[in-house]
């Protein structure tokens, strides 16, 4: 029985499974693809949702965690269901920046 749901980005569901001795494939996986540590992670989480902003779902914040968007480009790619400003654009590059 799934009692809630949230959306992780590939470094917090690292964290969530370690424990290994890093020879499982997953492992290898969190190797190869996560980005940012942990705290980085939550840092960025924190600033999207202090936002407040209704087009930033949580699925898109997962998003910019994993893939870390270094232009507008790249934004625009995560937030492909929305339509973003380009203060928005810019205001989620800055919190990616720091």
């Amino acid at each position: 029985v799934i009692l809630s749901s949230k959306p992780l980005a590939i470094v917090e569901a690292a964290d969530f499974a370690k424990g290994g001795d890093g020879t499982r494939s997953v492992d290898k996986y969190f190797k190869d693809f996560v980005k940012a540590d942990l705290n980085q992670a939550k840092k960025i989480r924190e600033a999207l949702v202090a936002l407040n902003n209704p087009k930033i779902k949580e699925s898109s914040i997962v998003k910019v965690i994993d893939f870390l968007p270094v232009d507008s480009e790249d934004v625009h790619k995560i937030f492909n269901d929305v339509s973003l400003s380009e203060e928005e654009v810019n205001t989620i590059l800055n919190i990616v920046k720091k």
